[in-house]
């Protein structure tokens, strides 16, 4: 429809004794609007534009919002780790296997598989918001998985020795169990994970596809065998050996392969994981970490991407990336979480574990540094109790450590002692209550003369018979007054020393071998 409102009359229209351009005040104003006619068109066009631009914006938002899918979170833990009181946010990062919604054409397997984490990382942003560490979690590991609510409403009992991405399928949902896979992580770690995300299978391809493609490196030629070693032959060259890039199905494949490169296990897969993050880190900073730029990754990602309520709507989900984009390729850290072999699977190496994470909830850095903004010795970890006894000897005796205090760094300061006396220290974690004052060691049938050499670790503590088969420490309050003056958490050397950061080279540390089995 044509309007006529801002649109000149025709002369016909004018009364006759009105001059077109007479002199006096109505040819001064004539004179006025020829001279600022240009600047009155440029400001309407811009106006325009503007108004478009918001609209357009909007619009945006709009799908964006529609797109985004949330999880349920009266999924979580009833019983959660308390809020850290730093400024520090911890991100949990799933990477769906699961073969519904289409993504069974990127990952074959069966239509109907719910899946499992294929890969996941818990992500902590320092308070400063200059630095930032990823802790992968090996899909193998051996964990505790928590209570975690069913469709139907109830509520699963505890699960000891479980394969740590079996969390993801507890209650068989079709999108998976993303609560559940976060309070396994929370019960480990002993940290409130602040979000959740999980990509699948065709959100991960289609942000590769965004971005233009991704440089990866590969330390040997891989074939179709070494992507699916069910192959009855070799089959084709899929990657050559050195620098590439990859997007869509190809990258996909590069960050899913393990057989054929070092050992052939997950662990060397996650290596090759963190590189591909670092490289796609560089990708998205190199053009640009504005909110123009991450719209069209953010529309990619959100089809196939499943969030907690924190960030369920674009304005959240944007707003919390933004907060990443001043923190430098060198200060984005890539661990694993300290592990060793167990067989075919993985276990947690204590009292490392427990120390890295002491040293997150510190916001402390790889190198130390305290990235929290408060005072150095913030949040510090306890050392152990000096009223220990050269004489006790642990070895043979395993112990499962759980602070039921609310002092973070009590479970990791225990640890360190009984692994330091020759205890094995099976895990830690926070107790099911946090009120203890008396530390309490508890001990299965027929382990009371075990429990007694914990004890003497312990002075004061009382023996708890709980039946089963496991001895474990609760510690109380008593053992916070006991031990020694509070020292700076770190990061163990043993973590800090193969940390991959965002800038090194791309073809570095790319693989595990059979010689680092342990």
């Amino acid at each position: 429809m044509t309007t006529s409102r801002n649109r000149t009359p025709p002369a016909r229209s004018r009364h006759r004794s009105e001059p077109l351009l007479g002199r006096g005040a109505g040819g001064r104003r004539a004179s006025r609007d020829r001279k600022h006619g240009p600047l009155r068109t440029l400001l309407a066009i811009a106006f325009a534009v503007a108004v478009l631009g918001l609209a357009g914006l909007g619009w945006i938002y709009l799908q964006l919002n529609g797109d985004i899918h949330t999880f349920d979170a009266g999924g979580l833990s009833k019983n959660r780790p308390d809020a850290d009181s730093s400024k520090g946010q911890n991100v949990l990062v799933i990477g769906s296997d699961a073969r519904v919604d289409g993504n069974s054409a990127l990952g074959g397997g069966s239509r109907d598989d719910i899946g499992r984490s294929d890969t996941a990382f818990l992500l902590h942003v320092y308070a400063d918001r200059k630095h930032a560490l990823a802790v992968s979690i090996p899909r193998d590991t051996l964990v505790t998985i928590p209570p975690c609510e069913l469709p139907d409403g109830t509520w699963t009992r505890p699960q000891t020795n479980i394969m740590f991405n079996t969390a993801f399928s507890v209650g068989q949902t079709r999108k998976g169990n993303p609560a559940c896979t976060q309070n396994t992580v929370e019960r480990f770690s002993g940290l409130r994970v602040d979000h959740t995300v999980v990509v699948d299978f065709k959100g991960f391809a289609a942000l590769t596809d965004v971005v233009g493609g991704v440089q990866v490196c590969l330390p040997q030629d891989l074939f179709q065998g070494d992507l699916n070693p069910n192959r009855a032959t070799k089959g084709k060259l899929i990657f050559k050996k050195g620098e590439q890039t990859v997007s869509g199905q190809k990258a996909l494949d590069y960050v899913r392969i393990r057989h054929g490169v070092g050992d052939g296990s997950d662990i060397g897969r996650i290596k090759r994981q963190q590189a591909f993050v670092s490289s796609l880190l560089k990708k998205i900073k190199s053009d640009g970490f504005t909110p123009t730029k991450l719209l069209p990754l953010a529309t990619a990602a959100t089809e196939s991407m499943t969030v907690d309520p924190g960030l369920g709507t674009a304005h959240k989900l944007i707003s919390f990336v933004m907060t990443l984009k001043d923190i430098d390729l060198h200060n984005t850290k890539f661990v694993t979480v300290p592990w060793r072999y167990l067989g075919h699977r993985v276990a947690v190496v204590e009292p490392d574990a427990t120390e890295l994470w002491s040293a997150l909830k510190a916001d402390r850095t790889i190198d130390g540094k305290n990235a929290g903004g408060g005072k150095d010795n913030a949040e510090a970890s306890v050392s152990p109790s000096p009223t220990v006894r050269e004489s006790v000897s642990g070895t043979g005796i395993d112990v499962a450590v759980y602070n039921g205090t609310t002092t973070s760094g009590l479970a990791a300061a225990a640890a360190s002692g009984l692994t330091a006396h020759g205890f094995t220290v099976t895990g830690t974690a926070n107790a099911a209550g946090r009120r203890h004052i008396t530390t309490v060691i508890q001990y299965g049938t027929g382990l009371r003369a075990r429990a007694e050499t914990v004890a003497k670790l312990f002075p004061g503590a009382e023996l708890q018979a709980i039946g089963g088969s496991g001895v474990n420490v609760v510690v109380g309050a008593s053992y916070e007054a006991d031990a020694a003056s509070a020292a700076p958490a770190v990061v163990p050397s043993s973590v800090a020393n193969e940390a991959r950061s965002a800038d090194d080279d791309l073809c570095s540390n790319l693989s595990y071998g059979a010689a680092h089995r342990r």
